[in-house]
């Protein structure tokens, strides 16, 4: 749903590479293949990865929209070579291909759980690899690319972007909590970004548990956005709303089922006089305040000047090493599924694509309200806005 910002990838999961084309950026803003590199690294990490991130190192290629460490205005476009490409030239070739020279990987056992089947049928093809190579979550690197741009664009303007994992499977932090932007940095680097160390071993031991039983195990976690001002976003339609625009972004991540602003999971069970966020007014700052922030820092469908958070469900991976039972596409017979290289869990890796999705929307949302078609245009725009908040 981004509308100044366009978004579009390309690529499949074993095929040459991913392409990510990134439309809307201002002109003049300073950004470095590094810092898309840096993000693409810790969408990798993560305990109960699996072997395919031994595989990959991936690295952006910048082929169009930046000269000399700085955009230019036009799209921009990054390549990410998949390195197992070596592994499936002929299976994955784009031109034809004897079918005995392009080895036996062919798809005809639909994974529960995953696009396999659904694709299959909407596409009418036996082989369900045409439908999975692009469904698979290796797309999302691409995403985070762009995501890296994003926040570049975000960080000229004080907002900052952290993702922290909350669950996985029955280890989690107690009902309630609420980590800060700086307990949730501070976790950064550690081997699932969780911002309690005890929590964090008993998650490790959920995944070794489930590995050690040929399983995958889902998990949850939260992504925050600190420095973003009240406005972004609109009331005006149910598609400009920031909070709509904000869960289909993320609902959009593969294996994600549930997406909530703020306290908004804990809404059905509470009283209006304990669920919402009472207004104060900070003389000094020249802002209002709230004591608590349970809308998540949007209301209305707008920001509202405290923290953006946006609380993430993960399923359990669909591929899983001891298969559940299916039905060949071809003969309609009875099998175990096909069983495809898969990870234990990638909840690290996915709050690091929330953080890109997120960034992504907020970057559109900032544009939208600020525009500018270049970087300096952008800055002036923003700082007279923020002026008539302190005049208010």
């Amino acid at each position: 749903m981004l509308r100044i910002l366009r978004l579009l990838t390309a690529g499949e999961s074993h095929g040459q590479g991913l392409v990510a084309l990134l439309d809307g950026i201002p002109a003049g803003l300073p950004i470095l293949a590094d810092a898309i590199d840096r993000d693409l690294g810790r969408r990798q990490q993560g305990h109960g990865r699996g072997g395919r991130m031994k595989i990959e190192q991936d690295r952006a290629q910048i082929l169009s929209g930046i000269r000399h460490g700085a955009t230019i205005g036009g799209p921009i476009a990054l390549l990410i070579a998949n390195r197992d490409w070596a592994n499936w030239e002929k299976v994955m070739a784009t031109g034809p291909v004897d079918p005995a020279e392009a080895g036996d990987r062919a798809l005809t056992r639909p994974r529960p759980g995953h696009a396999d089947l659904a694709g299959a049928l909407k596409h009418g093809t036996h082989d369900a690899r045409d439908i999975l190579e692009r469904a698979s979550a290796r797309e999302t690197a691409a995403r985070v690319a762009a995501g890296a741009i994003a926040r570049r664009l975000l960080d000229e303007f004080g907002i900052g972007v952290r993702s922290h994992t909350l669950s996985v499977g029955p280890a989690a932090h107690a009902a309630g909590v609420s980590k800060s932007w700086e307990e949730v940095g501070a976790a950064e680097g550690s081997v699932l970004r969780c911002a309690d160390p005890e929590v964090e071993r008993r998650m490790v031991e959920e995944i070794d548990r489930a590995r050690a039983a040929g399983d995958t195990i889902g998990g949850s976690f939260e992504v925050i956005a600190a420095g973003v001002p009240p406005g972004l976003g609109s009331h005006r339609q149910w598609d400009t709303r920031l909070s709509a625009r904000l869960m289909a972004a993320v609902g959009s991540i593969p294996s994600i089922k549930g997406v909530a602003i703020g306290a908004g999971d804990a809404a059905p069970a509470a009283q209006g006089t304990v669920f919402h966020d009472p207004i104060a007014w900070d003389a000094a700052g020249r802002r209002f305040t709230r004591a608590s922030n349970r809308a998540g820092g949007v209301e209305g469908g707008m920001s509202n000047g405290e923290e953006i958070r946006v609380r993430v469900w993960v399923k359990p991976l669909s591929t899983l090493p001891r298969a559940l039972p299916s039905v060949d596409l071809v003969t309609k017979e009875a099998f175990v599924a096909q069983v495809e290289r898969s990870d234990v869990t990638a909840i690290a890796a996915a709050g690091v694509v929330g953080e890109a999705m997120t960034a992504l929307v907020l970057a559109d949302a900032f544009l939208e309200k600020f525009g500018g078609d270049s970087l300096a245009e952008t800055r002036r725009n923003h700082a007279g806005y923020l002026q008539q908040l302190r005049d208010f």
